[in-house]
């Protein structure tokens, strides 16, 4: 049954989904009383950011005589953003559309998405993690639920400051795992094969990786308490800042509200020669594993030469933010129209 035939038959849901409406209208008063610019970013595209975890929706272009070239539907906001802020525009944020293909068939995922990007300049990324506190908080409040959220019977309290913890701490902890030993890939197959996952000589370290990650860190993730886990391996962060102190890793984290991820943060790369050896490689690896292949943007490091001021910035699943407050457990029961019911009949 479509959405809106279930809206007709049930009256009682129009209220689950006005929560989206209610959500949105929160971020926007969060963002409005710290004085950031809002802005409209381009949905179709030229050249996506090089990314090889995503697959693109690819189109054609056509001018007035019909003469083709390849365009794309943005995978999201940060491009645009990051050079508006080369040009001057200082602290910043967009509420979009986003898309991502292949990304069925999920109760977390619809292909066709809404994501919220805010980028601080001269900023170091804890400033992010207090505002992912803050703004979460804010919407609760907003709608009427205190400093208390309540989502599938578990209560949190977004008074409290959120459980902090490094992924390497988090392997030692849940995995049993030292991460450091696990960076010699060698090592790393050895430790993926003795806990039984499928392991040959082409994968990548990052293949084993995730599978430690995704099965063994991830769901412990948020359960318990709102989580921010921080310092990622460098390679899992393609526009990532490496941390000074250790450049093995990055100036990532993830923040995780009951088992929920819902925002990936960066403090921003702004080298340039660094960001185009890192798209380069991307590239590589999408050709590796056959998803669709496309060229850099080259605009955008032509604007990291002129100069991106230091920044840190987020990206946050709005859907996935509206599950939470709609108390929903499927991300299509936050939208009116999702994938879904382009193929229900």
């Amino acid at each position: 049954m479509k959405t809106w035939q279930k809206l007709k038959q049930h009256p009682t849901l129009w209220q689950q989904y006005f929560v989206r409406e209610q959500v949105i209208k929160a971020i926007r008063s969060f963002f409005d009383e710290k004085q950031f610019h809002e802005v409209e970013t381009p949905i179709l595209i030229g050249n996506p950011p090089a990314e090889s975890y995503l697959e693109v929706f690819q189109t054609t272009l056509l001018d007035r005589t019909k003469n083709p070239r390849s365009a794309y539907l943005s995978t999201s906001p940060e491009v645009p953003l990051k050079k508006l802020m080369v040009a001057g525009i200082g602290n910043c944020y967009s509420i979009t559309k986003s898309f991502r293909n292949t990304e069925m068939q999920s109760r977390t995922h619809n292909p066709e998405f809404t994501i919220l990007e805010w980028y601080r300049v001269y900023t170091q990324y804890l400033q992010i993690m207090d505002d992912c506190e803050a703004l979460v908080l804010h919407i609760n409040s907003v709608l009427g639920h205190g400093t208390i959220l309540t989502y599938q019977g578990k209560s949190f309290d977004l008074s409290k400051k959120w459980t902090r913890i490094s992924v390497k701490d988090a392997f030692k902890k849940w995995a049993h795992v030292n991460l450091i030993e696990f960076f010699d890939i060698k090592k790393a197959r050895e430790i993926c094969t003795k806990r039984g996952y499928a392991v040959s000589a082409i994968n990548t370290w990052e293949e084993l990786y995730n599978q430690i990650y995704l099965n063994e860190i991830e769901p412990h993730l948020g359960v318990d308490a709102p989580t921010i886990i921080y310092e990622f391996p460098g390679s899992m962060a393609a526009l990532a800042r490496k941390k000074g102190s250790d450049p093995r890793f990055a100036e990532r984290f993830e923040f995780y509200i009951a088992g929920l991820e819902l925002g990936d943060c960066y403090g921003e790369l702004t080298n340039w020669k660094e960001q185009e050896t890192r798209f380069t490689q991307e590239l590589k690896e999408l050709k590796r594993l056959g998803k669709t292949t496309y060229e850099y943007d080259h605009d955008f490091i032509s604007a990291l030469k002129e100069g991106m001021p230091e920044a840190s910035g987020i990206a946050v699943g709005v859907d996935r933010l509206i599950m939470l407050f709609a108390n929903v457990t499927d991300i299509a029961d936050t939208m009116f129209f999702p994938v879904g019911d382009l193929f229900e009949k």
